[in-house]
């Protein structure tokens, strides 16, 4: 049982396993973000577009059978305005980032470069050879 626990906690202490778990956790913060701007935002401002058209009660009868075809065609518009959100929120952040990254390598470009091994073997030789 003891080898277990230790096995158990060397496997939970690994970088990856925990990457995932914050990865998780945040994909699942984030997907109520999206959510709410869909629900929230975005589709009542759609049903004021097409006036009002609730998709979730059209429906076809066959036989004893009734097809709610309505909420397939919501659930594929819903995914549609999620993955439009998700698309613009990546572009947003990768924006963002590649500015960061860029105002980081200007900051690297603006250090002075640091003489070489060579060099200041050289300098220290030519000290010696001066005194």
């Amino acid at each position: 049982m003891k080898k277990t626990m230790k096995e158990f906690k060397e496997f939970v202490a690994k970088g990856n396993i925990l990457d995932m778990a914050i990865g998780v956790i945040i994909g699942g913060a984030f997907g109520k973000i999206v959510t709410s701007l869909v629900n929230d935002v975005l589709m009542p401002l759609i049903g004021i577009i097409t006036g009002g058209i609730d998709f979730t009660t059209l429906s076809v009868k066959v036989g004893e059978a009734e097809l709610l075809y309505g909420n397939f065609i919501q659930s594929v518009i819903d995914f549609l305005i999620v993955a439009l959100c998700i698309f613009f929120i990546t572009k947003a952040i990768a924006k963002a980032s590649a500015k960061f990254k860029k105002k980081e390598e200007e900051a690297k470009a603006a250090e002075p470069a640091k003489p070489t091994s060579e060099e200041l073997l050289t300098e220290i030789r030519d000290l010696l050879k001066n005194k």
